[in-house]
């Protein structure tokens, strides 16, 4: 009798004529570069350092395209942004140490948004291992141990064949539902090492499936059929599983509104008569939120920003559809189905009845007209002309990325995003300098699209080094700088709780000189000029920066 778990893959006759005779000089360097090639990477971010670059040269001398960015953090950022715009898993080679450690932050946000990151790091010399025993440069007592509470999960290789394996449980990682980075490490000497491990050919990663279970569903399907006031929140997990179109025909089926979370901008169309936008941070909103009889929360944690500050209680039943086991329930009760939302979403198509309200669209309409009469009693229009000024200029399809800035702070409730994964900002983890080193990664991923990058003057200096990678690989980002003297978010926030501020107000650059200088060309905007002077940006090939000097403001606190 032979049992299907008995069966083994036969190697062809190129395989084993390959494993017999392998080209010589090869390294633990060349047995990472030939698995990531196995599993489909073609492009690696990072920079070298001295314990990494018997793995740098190994890629030097293969196929793979290596995006060398000016700061680790940055590279991250980078690869964070080539893996949510692909769905691939996006490779970061990383050096011992300082090095290692200067992507936590970037790797904290593809966590907090999950984004598929293999971070693949070197380490001292496997001899010098176990709590600094030897002095090497670069050590770290437990350097996996800095990461592990950052990242989905960690690999370590200590031989040469160990390394083909790790790579691959960490790729299968990245990319099961949830995604999220992952983290690889390989000390100096193996990645050095000569090897006689015939070249890898044959590897396999493919990822878990998380599938709901069908009584939830079943339950879930029965709740929201005979709901009187079923509502959506959609969040990042709908766009991470490209689940959409799956959502859309949800909520027509229903008759549901659909709210989507900052994370998941761009998961329902922004004009359908169904779409509540992203006005999270109102109370209008909240108050339509906590009446709803059902409420089905997809790809969501409902944390601090997607619960206007966790002032939002529901007054009904919720179902939530999270594939972050530890994300389920974690704010508030609810039928828990973990599982993939695309996945989950199926399943609910398959199961749930049409359900007829021909007053939803009405409903809609009333509370986005309260918000916007709330607006305009507050002195807004330059913040509102701005972002239609970006819309405008910005091609429908072409990604944006926005940094923790006042505009990017408007953009997260206002900005029509267009289409699914189109627009990305740091609201996951909330740490300053992503727009920009994310914009260069998503115009690595898809070329010939222009892709826009927004920052503060603030922000902008955290990235400021990556107008010569934009420069060096020719990427087509356009950088708005909106330059108001400081960290306005902070200043505004300072203000208003102390009546003063203190370390806010900082001393900038000339950024169209600084741009300049890198061989980018940069002009300085007006919010009169700034639709036409992006439009231009946006439509010349290559990188560019718009410098727009403003002060702006955020809406007045909606969440109290």
């Amino acid at each position: 009798m032979t049992h299907d778990h008995d069966l083994v893959l036969r190697p062809t006759e190129a395989q084993t004529a390959a494993a017999l005779a392998p080209p010589p000089g090869r390294t633990g360097g060349d047995l990472v570069v030939e698995t990531l090639r196995g599993l489909g990477a073609t492009t690696v971010f990072g920079l070298p350092g001295q314990h990494a670059l018997g793995l740098f040269d190994a890629v030097g001398r293969s196929d793979l395209r290596l995006i060398g960015l000016r700061v680790e953090n940055n590279a991250g950022f980078a690869a964070d942004a080539y893996g949510r715009i692909t769905g691939e898993a996006a490779p970061l080679l990383l050096s011992t140490g300082p090095g290692a450690l200067t992507s936590l932050a970037a790797l904290q946000e593809a966590a907090a948004a999950s984004a598929p990151v293999v971070a693949i790091s070197s380490q001292v010399p496997a001899e010098g291992l176990g709590g600094g025993r030897r002095g090497h440069l670069h050590e770290l007592r437990d350097q996996a141990a800095s990461f592990r509470d950052v990242v989905k999960s960690v690999h370590v290789a200590r031989t040469p064949s160990q390394i083909p394996s790790a790579v691959a449980a960490a790729w299968e990682s990245a990319l099961s539902a949830p995604h999220g980075p992952v983290w690889v490490e390989i000390p100096e000497d193996v990645l050095r090492a000569e090897t006689v491990i015939p070249q890898v050919t044959g590897v396999d990663a493919t990822p878990h499936e998380l599938a709901p279970r069908p009584e939830l569903t079943a339950l879930a399907a029965h709740w929201l059929e005979h709901a009187a006031r079923p509502v959506i929140i959609a969040g990042g997990g709908v766009v991470r599983s490209d689940a959409s179109g799956k959502l859309r025909r949800l909520a027509e089926r229903l008759n549901a509104p659909v709210v989507t979370t900052f994370g998941g901008k761009g998961a329902f169309p922004w004009h359908h008569p169904l779409s509540l936008q992203s006005w999270l941070e109102d109370r209008h909103m909240t108050d339509f939120l906590e009446d709803a009889d059902v409420l089905l929360v997809v790809g969501s944690g409902l944390g601090e920003l997607s619960s206007n500050y966790h002032t939002f209680f529901p007054g009904g039943r919720v179902i939530q559809i999270e594939a972050d086991l530890g994300k389920l329930e974690s704010n508030h009760a609810a039928l828990g189905i973990h599982a993939d939302a695309r996945l989950a979403l199926q399943a609910l198509l398959e199961t749930v009845g049409e359900r007829g309200d021909p007053y939803a669209p009405a409903r809609v309409q009333l509370v986005l007209a309260e918000i916007q009469a709330r607006l305009a009693g507050q002195d807004l229009e330059l913040e509102q002309s701005l972002l239609a000024s970006i819309r405008s200029a910005l091609p429908p399809r072409s990604p944006s990325f926005w940094d923790m800035t006042v505009l990017g702070y408007w953009a997260w409730s206002a900005f029509d995003a267009g289409h699914p994964n189109t627009m990305h900002s740091a609201q996951g983890a909330g740490g300053l300098g992503y727009a920009f080193p994310a914009a260069l990664g998503a115009a690595v991923a898809e070329p010939g699209t222009p892709v826009l990058a927004v920052s503060g003057d603030g922000g902008a200096m955290y990235s400021i080094a990556e107008l010569a990678t934009a420069r060096q690989h020719d990427l087509d980002v356009t950088w708005l700088i909106v330059d108001d003297g400081g960290y306005g978010i902070l200043r505004g926030y300072m203000t208003d709780a102390f009546g003063r501020t203190t370390g806010t107000e900082l001393t900038g650059p000339d950024f169209v000189a600084l741009a300049e200088s890198f061989g980018v060309p940069a002009a300085r905007t007006t919010a009169q000029t700034l639709a036409a002077d992006l439009k231009k940006a946006l439509d010349t090939p290559g990188p560019s920066v718009v410098v727009l000097p403003a002060v702006l403001r955020m809406f007045a606190p909606t969440h109290q």
